[in-house]
């Protein structure tokens, strides 16, 4: 089963590097705040758990979606904050950009990491690749007051790699001829796109370490696994097969939205509120790329972290809430106790496909479609005026009249708080609210 071929000498006939934020939400409180570097640092105030941490609250032995009640008791002079995503989304947007000052070549993969395409420009540039990778690492860090870690390898594989070996503002080199050194430094379920269900198989056949996954023989990986584990196997030989996506996404397999709200609440109308306000939201994202569902699941999870939930398939797809919010009325119903608090609503639209507003005509549902398409066209218009929920359903009243969290959680992000001038807190500049680095 054992492959004795050398892995890939060849340095870089490609050469692809991956961009990772160092801990995003958390450094962008550092940089909008100078104060703050240095310290121990946590956003998800609003959630009560931890949703990003800054390194020095790593330290501390804070971990990821740990509850701010155990933070306290571990880290006492932990910072904790509500997650401000206008702002961390206004500040993925100018990372993006700046590295498309290098190469057009980019894929966007998250709202704190990116693949992009260097191949070939080391004479443009006038730069090694390299020196491109670490000119693009120092811009990041001071136009952005954030760092990044940074990986260059000869395919996306290797350079997931590399980006997260050495963090925080880490720069790794991986040429084809020293792949093998670092694969046989890493656990197989390390790698990109392999989870606990893959680790697990492969340890049955005492593959323990990604070395010894890239050394077996290509029939063997053909036989006993699918086309995209056969391509990271060739990726962690050095060749080059899985190619950017540098295009903007245009469409969803499904649309989800989830709601948590503070404090919890057994009042069936607010809860039901909530639950309204996430189907709002998501026909708002469906319309926007022209789809339409054809089942919704939704689901109610309680205080204590049970969830209950119920699929409705619709008799036509559909992207108008208010059609959803009357078929979802009575699995509410059953889904609802009242002598329960909730947490959480969410709803799931699924098997979403082309949106056709030209159907056969049964009973007149085609001259319905038209009114519909033409009434949440109007809205859909008026909400990229004025902002998102100027107008809504009467269904999600309670969810538009109070904070989503009240209390201790229901603290305001400072780019709520403190708007620029002629901003209200429906409309606001594309302007993130920053100090400048020191």
């Amino acid at each position: 089963m054992s492959n004795n071929t050398p892995l890939t000498i060849s340095t870089f006939p490609h050469a692809i590097i991956h961009i990772d934020g160092d801990a995003f939400f958390a450094s962008c409180e550092q940089a909008r705040d100078p104060a703050l570097r240095g310290k121990p640092v946590i956003t998800g105030k609003e959630r009560g758990i931890a949703a990003s941490l800054s390194y020095e609250a790593k330290a501390c032995g804070v971990q990821r979606g740990m509850r701010l009640s155990d933070i306290r008791k571990i880290c006492p002079q932990v910072i904790m904050l509500p997650s401000d995503y206008e702002t961390y989304s206004l500040l993925s947007q100018r990372f993006f950009s700046i590295v498309r000052r290098y190469t057009p070549d980019v894929e966007e993969y998250g709202i704190d990491e990116c693949f992009a395409d260097i191949t070939g420009l080391q004479r443009p540039l006038n730069a090694s690749y390299p020196k491109i990778a670490s000119q693009i690492q120092a811009d990041l860090a001071r136009e952005l007051g954030c760092t990044f870690s940074i990986g260059l390898a000869p395919n996306k594989v290797i350079a997931k790699v590399a980006s997260k070996w050495k963090k925080p503002a880490g720069l790794t080199i991986i040429p084809g001829r020293d792949i093998h050194r670092y694969l046989n430094q890493l656990l197989v379920e390390k790698i990109w796109g392999i989870g606990h269900q893959t680790r697990s198989m492969l340890n049955k056949y005492n593959i323990y370490n990604a070395l010894e996954f890239a050394r077996q023989n290509e029939d063997w990986v053909k036989a006993h696994f699918y086309k995209p584990h056969y391509e990271i196997w060739q990726e962690l030989n050095g060749r080059y097969v899985l190619e950017l996506n540098t295009s903007e996404k245009q469409s969803y397999q499904s649309i989800q939205k989830v709601r948590t709200f503070t404090p919890p609440s057994s009042n069936r109308d607010f809860v039901y509120s909530q639950l309204a306000k996430n189907i709002e939201n998501a026909c708002i994202k469906a319309r926007r790329y022209c789809l339409a569902a054809k089942r919704i699941v939704i689901f109610l999870r309680t205080q204590d972290f049970h969830d209950r939930g119920l699929e409705i398939k619709f008799s036509r797809p559909t992207a108008f809430p208010n059609e959803i919010i009357k078929v979802i009325f009575q699995a509410f119903n059953e889904l609802f106790d009242p002598t329960k608090l909730y947490r959480t609503t969410g709803a799931f639209l699924q098997q979403l496909e082309e949106f056709q507003n030209k159907q056969l005509d049964l009973f007149g549902q085609s001259l319905k479609i038209e009114k519909l398409t033409r009434l949440w066209g109007a809205v859909d218009k008026i909400k990229k005026k004025y902002g998102k929920h100027t107008v809504y359903l009467g269904a999600s009243f309670y969810a538009n009249q109070f904070a989503q969290h009240q209390g201790a959680r229901g603290a305001l992000p400072t780019r709520k708080s403190n708007l620029f001038k002629g901003e209200s807190s429906r409309r606001r500049l594309a302007i993130p609210m920053l100090a400048p680095p020191s």
